[in-house]
C-alpha cells in the first residue's frame, strides 16, 4: 500500500503539487490521470523519490519516504519497478541484458538463476526466444513488454508505469493494458499508471486520481466516471470523446 498525506511540491514560487492525499492498495490497477502540466508526472516522480517534495508524507506501508536512511531507501528502491513511457531500453544491450540489469544492480544470486528467471519474466509477458535480439530488431509494443518484463523482474510491491500506450496502435494498446492488469492481480503488486488514455482508464481502472493544476479534484473508479457531475472532470474526459461513445454504447 502507497499512502499520501498533503502531499506539496514546489519549484521556485510555482506549486505544482497542491495538498494531495490518497492512498493505493495492493492488486489494483491505481491509474493517474490529468491533462499535460497538471502535476501528474511531478506526482510520480515524487512518489518513486525523483522528485524530493517541499512537505506532506508519502508511505509505504509504514515507512515514510522522507524520513529514511540511504540503506533502507536501497532496499525500498528493489520493491520498486517501474516501466518509462518509452521503454528506456539500453540500445547497445540485447533483450536479455536489459531484463538482467536490475537483477546485476541488486542482487547478489548466480548467473544461473538470474538468467533462469530472466526467462520466465520474458516467458510471462510473452517474448520466448527473443533474448538475443536487441531493442532495434523489435516493435515498439515488443519493447514494451520488454519494459514490462524488467520492470517485474526483481518480484516489486510496487509497480510505476508512465504512459504505457505511449505510441502504440489500438490493438497492442488493449495487449499491454491486459498484461498490465494480470501481473498486478497475479502478484498483489500495488500499481500506479500515469494517463490520459481514457480507453485505458475504461478498461483497466480499479482506482483513478484526477489532477488538476496541482490539486486533487476527483477520485473514484472507473464505473463512478460514467455519473460523476464533477463538471472539469467531464470536461477533460469528454474532450476526448471517449466517454460520450462509451455511454451510447451501454444505453
Amino acid at each position: 500500500m502507497i499512502r499520501l498525506q498533503d502531499v506539496r511540491k514546489t519549484f521556485g514560487q510555482q506549486e505544482v503539487l497542491k495538498g494531495i492525499s490518497s492512498t493505493f492498495h495492493p492488486g489494483k490497477v491505481n491509474m493517474i490521470i490529468g491533462a499535460s502540466g497538471s502535476g501528474k508526472s511531478v506526482l510520480m516522480k515524487a512518489m518513486v523519490g525523483l522528485h524530493p517534495i517541499t512537505s506532506g508524507h508519502i508511505f509505504y506501508g509504514d515507512t515514510d519516504l522522507a524520513n529514511i536512511n540511504e540503506t533502507d531507501r536501497l532496499s525500498l528502491r528493489r520493491k520498486i519497478g517501474m516501466l518509462f513511457q518509452n521503454s528506456a531500453l539500453f540500445d547497445s544491450m540485447t533483450v536479455e541484458e536489459n531484463v538482467l540489469f536490475p537483477l546485476n544492480m541488486f542482487t547478489q544470486e548466480s548467473k544461473s538463476q538470474k538468467l533462469e528467471r530472466v526467462n520466465f519474466c520474458l516467458e510471462r509477458v510473452g517474448l520466448i526466444n527473443t533474448n538475443k535480439k536487441f531493442p532495434s530488431e523489435i516493435s515498439g509494443g515488443m519493447k514494451k513488454r520488454v519494459g514490462i518484463a524488467r520492470a517485474i523482474v526483481l518480484n516489486p510491491a510496487f509497480l510505476f508505469v508512465d504512459e504505457p500506450n505511449s505510441g502504440l496502435d489500438p490493438l497492442t494498446s488493449i495487449l499491454i493494458d491486459e498484461l498490465i492488469k494480470e501481473i498486478t492481480e497475479e502478484y498483489q503488486m500495488t500499481t500506479l499508471v500515469n494517463t490520459h488514455d481514457m480507453n485505458s482508464v475504461m478498461e483497466i481502472g480499479d482506482h483513478i486520481v484526477y489532477i488538476y493544476k496541482g490539486e486533487k479534484c476527483w477520485e473514484g473508479d472507473k464505473n463512478a466516471i460514467l455519473t460523476t457531475d464533477n463538471e472539469i472532470l467531464n470536461n477533460f474526459v469528454f474532450a476526448t470523446n471517449f466517454l460520450k461513445d462509451f455511454k451510447q454504447r451501454r444505453n
